[in-house]
């Protein structure tokens, strides 16, 4: 256990920040399993409603560093192309 006050602060500031990340990435997770849940359900409509949320969560994510900008670029493409596959 830390002694130093700096130090106890630090796990207190890296404590909140771990729950604040945890908690953005959940709502990536979930819009990214509707989107998959619909895509896996041939819903076209639905798919692309879910998607618009998940592109949202996911640019949230990358905007506040949970995410590199890049990563969240990418699974909004790969996400984008599964919902445009269906037919």
């Amino acid at each position: 256990m830390a002694n130093i006050k700096s130090a106890k602060k630090r796990i207190l500031v890296e404590r909140r920040n771990a729950a604040k990340n945890k908690a953005i990435k959940s709502k990536v997770k979930t819009a990214v399993k509707k989107v998959d849940a619909a895509i896996a359900a041939k819903d076209k409509a639905a798919a692309e409603a879910a998607l618009k949320s998940a592109i949202s969560e996911l640019d949230r994510a990358a905007t506040k560093g949970v995410f590199h900008k890049k990563t969240a670029s990418r699974k909004i493409s790969r996400l984008t192309i599964a919902v445009n596959k269906i037919a």
